[in-house]
């Protein structure tokens, strides 16, 4: 893991280009003659500057009257159409002109060869790099930035400093940053030029096990040295699964690659079945790291003990396996080989973080390899890297975090009807910049790419027919095949794990099966830009999804917009988004839940805190106003209600001059119950009935209280909130606990390292 700067300062060349206005030139003569003053000349004379002024105050004035008058569909209009202006722009790229780019200035422009490592440098050669260069049949190509030392050398690689790079007449060179790994897109034009065929994409500091690349990957899939065997894969059979862990496969159920999803951490169960496809098509392979493996911050903080460097095994006896068509998995710029057919899906984008590069490049090469009939494969152990470095923050990574789910399920839904690869391509680098995860700048950056490709002889795979829009045929008894992977020991807080986690993971299989199809909704009062991402974290790994509301909407983070007084009617559109779920948990997130000791609740019934005398009350109606009102509102309601539900209130109600008042922190609602919710959320419909009135009121309507549930009965309950979160009121014994306020990130650590005394394995996140 890198230690990489976000913002990196742009070539000299951009800069001169684009960042540097150019000045007038003055005439030396400027003063020599002399000119009429009189009016008529200079009114000629400055006619085009006079016209230039009285546009702009033109413009402004109309801006100014448009906004006072109130006339709101026409300043709409005219806003909408300065906004239009700035809409990212289609490249036009003419595929049939397109002039050959040949090596004329540098020492290797007659060299060939088939098998390239292309490695990015910033300092001088290490031990591993010089393991690299003397592994037989393959060309180290290493790619300097500005931090690389100028006197930088060694024998039997090939560098570009700089300089080089700028003199090879790449397109993308005017695109690239000045200091960062992803210049090694530079490399790969090289290598394609001087006639590769598979490019090992790697960094100087993994050694290759047994020095052999060929013993581990496919790196021939044609010929006699092939090999003809069929490949282990990942099931199609659930349509929704988009990315899978392949680190399980490997033997290593807690730890997760760099990239994959939060919401897909807590996923730790092996794999059911497998199924087959035949070899021949894995155009990219991504290998498995010994040592240090592709891991992200959030995993690196929390399993990091002291000094100690991570030395994590994976099994290498494990088959390989290869993803199907709607499936993918996180990549890499350090172990992967790319064969020919994939070579466009080498461009590292350019307008986002370099966490966060290679990694939807990945995604991005996969989604395009299926329009090619390709597919990727994830390898056994193939080289050792080694723990010599600090990780980078985990606010370095958050954007990936959050993009990365919405990612992958926004290129499995993409289609285009373009009829040639490259044009796909460009489609959808525009339709990515569209929907935020790039900007524009690798829109332009994809278009300059594809044309370096063409301009060094590199000619583009044909189409084949998406798998994806043809019907599945289902899997047989006799096409499933078995594999059960190994339990490899693993690092848990610095300590390894031994054969007592078996039992931890056990229960967190347990809580996962029994929840796993129950939505949390929760609804955040603090910053959800400090909060969002933990919330996920700690209660994704149990639940079907978490939907998070807070009163302020953030579409990056994936946080809808709320307001608490009346979160009940926001709850329909949830329910009927998650029509197959098999009950809804409301949650606020002032209130911490024992998941663990929710598996003996019945997912039938309805559970709230009608038994909790702090947060379930009645109180009377005449001595306050707000409560006569909306008591008034109330008897309104139940007056329109249809007879069972009229029922079951008034049996729970001994008299109309009082008023049932609940907290509402947190309550279930079974999917039986969703139907009666709506109905009467559409009876209150306009009416200000507030939160705490309305949940009551709801749940005396829609059963019997003695039909409750009783999972929150205990439940620790504290009505003033405590100068600092304390550990004294908390207890792992109960269901929930109230109040507990969590506000940042060492907030949220300190929580789960209460919790952990019910859930273990949370100490993995603290």
């Amino acid at each position: 893991m890198l230690v990489q700067d976000r913002d990196a300062p742009k070539s000299p060349k951009q800069s001169q280009h684009s960042q540097i206005r150019t000045l007038p030139t003055f005439r030396t003569n400027r003063f020599s003659e002399s000119k009429s003053l009189d009016f008529s000349t200079w009114f000629s004379e400055n006619l085009y500057k006079i016209v230039t002024v009285l546009v702009l105050i033109g413009t402004v004035a109309a801006l100014f009257f448009l906004r006072n008058v109130g006339d709101t569909a026409a300043l709409l209009c005219f806003e909408n159409k300065a906004q239009a202006l700035e809409k990212i722009q289609f490249p036009q790229v003419n595929w049939n002109l397109n002039e050959r780019i040949s090596d004329k200035s540098s020492p290797y422009a007659n060299f060939r060869t088939e098998r390239w490592i292309v490695v990015s440098v910033s300092n001088y050669p290490t031990d591993s790099l010089r393991k690299l260069v003397k592994m037989k049949g393959w060309q180290v190509l290493a790619i300097g930035n500005s931090k690389t030392p100028s006197d930088w050398s060694l024998k039997g690689a090939i560098f570009l400093s700089l300089e080089e790079q700028a003199k090879l007449g790449f397109r993308i060179v005017d695109y690239l940053p000045y200091d960062s790994y992803v210049r090694k897109t530079v490399g790969y034009l090289f290598a394609i030029q001087h006639g590769a065929k598979k490019i090992f994409d790697a960094d100087d500091r993994g050694e290759v096990i047994d020095d052999d690349l060929g013993k581990h990957f496919d790196v021939e899939l044609v010929g006699e040295s092939a090999r003809q065997e069929a490949i282990l894969q990942y099931s199609h059979e659930n349509p929704n699964r988009t990315v899978v862990n392949p680190y399980i496969h490997f033997g290593q159920r807690s730890v997760w690659p760099r990239g994959l999803p939060l919401e897909n951490v807590g996923e730790l169960w092996h794999e059911e079945f497998y199924t087959e496809v035949y070899g021949g098509k894995q155009f990219i392979q991504q290998g498995i790291s010994n040592g240090l493996p592709d891991v992200d911050s959030v995993f690196y903080f929390t399993r990091k003990s002291g000094l100690e460097a991570f030395d994590i095994r994976f099994d290498e006896r494990a088959p390989k396996v290869a993803l199907p068509q709607g499936m993918m998995v996180p990549l890499n710029s350090f172990n992967t080989i790319y064969h020919s057919s994939a070579f466009w899906a080498l461009m590292l984008p350019v307008s986002i973080s370099t966490m966060a590069s290679d990694v939807l490049r990945g995604y991005w090469g996969q989604r395009l390899l299926w329009e090619i009939g390709g597919y990727t494969v994830v390898y056994p152990p193939t080289v050792h890297r080694y723990d010599r470095i600090e990780a980078y923050p985990f606010s370095e990574e958050k954007d990936l975090h959050v993009n990365v789910g919405r990612l992958t399920k926004f290129l499995v839904s993409w289609r285009s009807g373009k009829h040639r690869l490259f044009e796909k391509i460009l489609e959808l680098s525009f339709a990515m910049a569209e929907e935020g995860f790039w900007t524009e700048k690798d829109v332009k950056f994809t278009a300059a790419w594809l044309q370096d490709l063409l301009a060094v002889g590199y000619q583009q795979p044909r189409l084949m027919s998406l798998e994806l829009d043809r019907p599945r045929a289902s899997i047989g008894h006799g096409d499933r095949k078995e594999f059960v992977p190994r339990k490899l020991p693993s690092v848990h807080l610095g300590v390894e794990e031994t054969g007592t986690v078996t039992s931890e993971i056990g229960n967190l299989i347990r809580w996962r099966k029994n929840f796993g199809n129950v939505v949390l909704i929760m609804f955040c009062s603090g910053s959800v830009e400090r909060t969002a991402l933990e919330w996920r974290l700690l209660y994704g790994r149990i639940f079907k999804t978490v939907i998070i509301l807070s009163s302020q909407k953030n579409i990056d983070l994936a946080v809808e917009e709320g307001q608490l007084d009346h979160l009940y009617k926001h709850l329909p559109k949830i329910f009927d988004q998650y029509s197959s779920a098999d009950g809804f948990l409301v949650l606020q997130d002032d209130t911490i839940l024992n998941y663990w000791n929710l598996l003996e609740a019945d997912k039938n019934k309805l559970w709230i805190t009608n038994k909790v005398s702090e947060s379930w009350v009645t109180v009377p109606t005449k001595d306050n106003s707000w409560f006569q009102k909306q008591a008034d509102m109330v008897k309104k309601v139940v007056s329109s209600m249809p007879v069972h539900f009229q029922v079951n209130y008034k049996g729970a109600v001994t008299t109309d001059q009082s008023l049932t008042i609940c907290s509402s922190e947190v309550f279930y609602i079974p999917r039986h119950f969703t139907s009666d919710f709506i109905d009467l959320v559409n009876l209150v419909g306009d009416l200000d009935i507030h939160q705490k009135i309305a949940i009551p009121m709801f749940f005396m309507s829609m059963d019997s209280a003695q039909n409750f549930d009783s999972v929150f009965d205990t439940m620790i309950y504290k009505q003033e909130q405590p100068s600092a979160n304390s550990s004294t009121i908390y207890s792992a014994k109960v269901a929930a606990v109230h109040p507990w306020n969590v506000t940042s990130e060492p907030e949220f650590i300190k929580l789960i390292r209460v919790m952990a005394e019910g859930d273990p394995l949370l100490m993995e996140l603290a």
